[in-house]
């Protein structure tokens, strides 16, 4: 079995890279015939530096991936699925990958073709929407979570909702190691007729160091011979903002409580061999983390499996690890009750010793050639259930079990009495941004259509509310404003044409399908005044939004000669601009593809559907199909980013991506079905509407399951976290909009099936 892992590596300094290169050893040694690390596999190493040549790697490591680089990560899984490993095991810490919260992890486990094992180092008992969505896609993608305790799994289960039977516990391995007979550093001055209490790791403020040295004058009093060595190296990051700063706060805070003499520290990087060395000649080994919030500790686990006698503060792992009389605890920060503790244990042998002995024995089953035969059978049992034509199953095929349950909740929460506010924070309303014609036209259209699927009565009730806004937007000669102040104020005179087309979309939508007649007489008297400024729009999408409103109209009045000629009128500029632009290579409108994209073949395919017009649907199916090969051709949604826009011959902007441009996606696709009855629109149509659910660039939702918004767009470092009307709105229209769809296909397909029999 070969397996690709995925991690740090050494020489970084990083308890992950020293886990990582220890776990590769053991699943080694338990294949004798292996001469080299490279005959079991290689490893793919996070670099957290620009230059791939930071650090001299060994000859296992065939692939760098640059911490924030974000191609990087899409380069390691095609090289991994390209070669001949039989599965990958990715070690998982937040910090070590790109992108908020290490989200960059997330697009390359979703491409990958092998059974991942994934073995996760931090369990968060409070996470972030982006840590939590994080270890969820994580889990969703492996084939096993691997943690190294029963808490980290109640964490999993209660806080992230991941299946049991997913979990497997596999404790932290430590080396296959005996005390030498003549153990050199006996004879190393801090050592030498001393009895020592050791701390050993990366050194930095949340370990708690200060804990102990503020203990020693008591403990020193009792047993003078005491001293306290802290072994290793300031951590690398602090090290680097902060010196040694840390380190002398130290050796400071000793010399005014008169125990400098009995603290020493070795600054260094110790290899295990030498670690055992410094373990087996230490009488205790402590570690006073400050706070409970240690899942894992390689070193606790390190400490154990030598045999040494511990005594730490109740961090999680410690109070499994340390159960059974294999170590003693003390609360955090109380140095006193750490004193009394280091006073009985060096006041009496037998108890030491059996301490130790209790360690040793548990630690026999820790050492790493067992845990390594541990994840060999993991990943035998992943390969053997491991079927990635599943995996494309599962992404391809139209599912509304899927789907969120439909809530009007967090639309709610953003609408009063004037209208739906534009802004959030995070999903609380930011009532200081106000209000805009935009969104509340695209609210409109959203309660219309959830009033029309199942008569909802918070919808009904939220109907006369945008309506009203809309009325007194409206302007004396027929046109609109836009912006007003929470305080109702007018912030513009007049309106952008997107919003007077958006405007014209939601009227149009009433008239089409009213609730009441009320309301739909109402919406009719604020279009009819609207027509005059239909020949004054000069920008495209507002005129697409306007076309597809006009079209709607005709649905309810087909009879409206004059209002089919505007549509005409209308249409025709969009076909000049299709027709001045386009090339074999570039089928679009204009030299550059902007935002709201799919507005446009939307459009067309509303006007040729009430006109009939074939050039008009020829159009929009040649400018329907260069945007589907632009933004769905990797099996997923990558909508053009609002981070600068497409121009011709250019670069296609990832980020920003913005919900309106999925929504018009789903619109698009579901129009083309609703006229051509082809399956694929319905596929394009779902796989679009899967971009809020996680089906996107980074592999992250921007729905949230908890507010029932949506988060405002997807950005290079991950998610844009306000959740705001516009997306919310966008992504409740498309919800309804797949809903809707899912209902036509099905009425369609047993109309097919009827006649058949027929």
């Amino acid at each position: 079995m070969k397996i690709a892992y995925i991690s740090t590596y050494p020489p970084r300094e990083c308890g992950l890279a020293t886990f990582n290169q220890n776990l590769m050893r053991a699943i080694n040694s338990n294949f004798p015939e292996r001469r080299s690390l490279s005959e079991g596999g290689f490893v793919v190493a996070l670099n957290d530096s620009e230059n791939l040549h930071e650090y001299e790697y060994p000859d296992e490591v065939k692939y760098i991936i640059r911490q924030n680089h974000q191609k990087d990560y899409i380069r390691a899984a095609n090289y991994i699925n390209t070669s001949n490993v039989d599965a990958c095991i990715m070690e998982h810490e937040f910090g070590i990958y790109g992108g908020e919260s290490g989200i960059y992890i997330l697009p390359l486990i979703n491409r990958l073709e092998k059974p991942l094992i994934t073995i996760l180092h931090t369990i968060l008992k409070d996470p972030s929407y982006v840590q939590r969505i994080i270890i969820r896609e994580i889990a969703e993608q492996s084939s096993k979570i691997v943690v190294m305790s029963q808490r980290a799994v109640e964490f999993l289960t209660t806080i992230y909702e991941i299946p049991v039977e997913k979990i497997q516990i596999i404790e932290h391995g430590v080396p296959d190691l005996e005390e030498p007979e003549n153990n050199p550093v006996k004879s190393l001055t801090a050592f030498k007729n001393h009895r020592v209490l050791l701390t050993f790791g990366l050194l930095s403020r949340n370990k708690g160091l200060e804990t102990v040295v503020r203990a020693l004058p008591k403990i020193v009093e009792k047993h003078p011979d005491v001293t306290y060595v802290i072994l290793g190296n300031t951590h690398p990051g602090v090290k680097k903002h902060s010196g040694e700063e840390y380190r002398d706060s130290l050796k400071s805070m000793a010399a005014q409580l008169g125990v400098s003499k009995n603290l020493a520290f070795i600054n260094k990087f110790v290899s295990e061999e030498e670690l055992i060395n410094y373990l087996t000649a230490a009488e205790i080994y402590v570690t006073p983390y400050l706070n409970e919030a240690q899942i894992t500790s390689g070193t606790l686990s390190y400490a154990v499996g030598s045999g040494a006698a511990v005594v730490s503060t109740p961090y999680w792992h410690a109070q499994e690890l340390l159960s059974h009389n294999r170590g003693r605890l003390f609360d955090f920060k109380n140095s006193d009750a750490l004193a009394d503790i280091m006073i009985e244990l060096l006041d009496d042998d037998a108890v030491l010793d059996e301490l130790k002995q209790n360690a040793y024995q548990y630690g026999l089953h820790l050492r790493w050639p067992v845990i390594g035969a541990e994840f060999i059978k993991v990943a035998q049992e992943s390969c053997m259930e491991h079927d990635f034509s599943d995996k494309i199953l599962k992404n391809s095929i139209v599912d509304p079990e899927i789907l969120p349950k439909f809530s009007l909740a967090h639309v709610i929460r953003l609408t009063d009495d004037t209208g739906i506010v534009q802004h959030a924070k995070y999903g609380i309303p930011n009532l200081k941004e106000g209000y805009c014609l935009d969104d509340n036209s695209r609210a409109l259209i959203m309660a219309l259509m959830a009033y029309q699927r199942n008569k909802s009565q918070e919808a009904l009730e939220l109907l006369p509310v945008y309506l009203s806004y809309i009325h007194y937007m409206q302007t004396d000669d027929g046109n609109f404003r836009n912006f007003l102040s929470f305080s109702r104020q007018y912030l513009d005179e007049v309106g952008s044409e997107d919003s007077f087309g958006r405007t014209i979309w939601a009227l149009g939508h009433l008239i089409d399908c009213a609730a009441t007649n009320s309301y739909r007489e109402f919406a009719m008297e604020i279009f009819q005044k609207s027509i005059p400024h239909f020949k004054t729009l000069h920008h495209l999408r507002g005129m697409g939004n306007t076309i597809i409103g006009v079209s709607l109209y005709l649905q309810a009045v087909p009879t409206d000669e004059g209002m089919i000629k505007e549509l005409i009128g209308l249409t025709q500029p969009l076909v000049d601009a299709y027709n001045n632009t386009q090339s074999d290579d570039w089928q679009w409108f204009e030299e550059k593809m902007t935002y709201d994209n799919a507005i446009l073949p939307l459009a067309l395919l509303h006007s040729c559907e009430i006109t009939g017009n074939e050039e008009v649907r020829a159009i929009a199916m040649k400018t329907m199909a260069f945007l589907d090969k632009l933004t769905l051709s990797n099996g997923y949604l990558s909508p053009v980013g609002n981070d600068g826009w497409y121009y011709r011959g250019g670069t296609f902007p990832t980020f920003d991506q913005q919900a309106i441009e999925t929504m018009a996606m789903v619109m698009m696709h579901f129009q083309a079905y609703k006229i051509f009855r082809t399956p694929e629109y319905i596929e394009k149509m779902f796989l679009s509407y899967k971009w809020f659910l996680g089906e996107n660039t980074l592999r992250a939702p921007l729905y949230d399951h908890e507010t029932k918004g949506c988060c405002d767009g997807l950005l290079p470092t991950g998610i844009n976290r306000n959740q705001g009307a516009e997306s919310t709105l966008a992504y409740l229209i498309s919800h309804l909009t797949v809903l809707k769809a899912f209902e036509l296909e099905y009425e369609y397909n047993k109309y097919n099936q009827n006649v058949k029999v027929c």
